[in-house]
């Protein structure tokens, strides 16, 4: 049975390709990843919201983090695309955080809670002092979907919390700080 080149990939074991790339510096190694993970990496970015010329752009940044920090990867602690993804993940969040830092701002937008007031309409002393009001629990998983970055189920993890107690405490803390800043009852 012969197989497609992709399908050769998608049977190779990445940590190890890592792993090796670490000890090498193997620029066929690295191609291995990179003929692999940059069409997913920018389709994945794409989806994120990113433009293709900036899911580009983040694309080659990513690989080269890949390269620079192999050494700083551990197969025990995460499969290669989980890693690789996720520095591309937080590449993302760091050129949405430069460049439209309104757009992470838990008042902006979110879609449970059904609310989307414009940023001009409060003050950031306003707004420090809604978060400030907040309960300790809520504040975190406020701070950690904003300001970390981290989807539900990393700050279930991160919390030892049930992901619907995440979801659930944060549509209450939305719905507090909406309260709070003016935005209506």
């Amino acid at each position: 049975m012969e197989f497609k080149p992709d399908q050769v990939a998608q049977k190779q074991d990445f940590r190890l390709v890592l792993v090796g790339l670490a000890k090498s510096r193997d620029k066929q190694l690295f191609m291995q990843i990179y003929d692999y993970f940059a069409p997913r990496l920018k389709s994945f970015l794409v989806r994120k919201g990113a433009n293709e010329e900036l899911a580009e752009e983040l694309v080659q940044e990513t690989l080269l983090s890949v390269w620079r920090k192999t050494s700083s990867y551990d197969p025990a602690k995460a499969t290669a695309s989980t890693w690789i993804f996720r520095i591309a993940r937080n590449l993302w969040i760091d050129r949405l955080r430069k460049e439209k830092p309104d757009m992470l701002s838990p008042l902006n937008s979110y879609p449970e809670a059904g609310y989307t007031p414009s940023m001009a309409a409060c003050d950031s002393g306003r707004l420090k002092d809604a978060l400030g009001a907040l309960p300790q629990q809520q504040a975190q998983l406020v701070y950690k979907v904003y300001y970390e970055g981290k989807s539900h189920r990393e700050i279930a993890e991160d919390m030892d919390m049930p992901i619907g107690s995440v979801k659930s405490g944060l549509r209450l803390a939305f719905d507090k700080l909406r309260v709070r800043i003016g935005g209506g009852s």
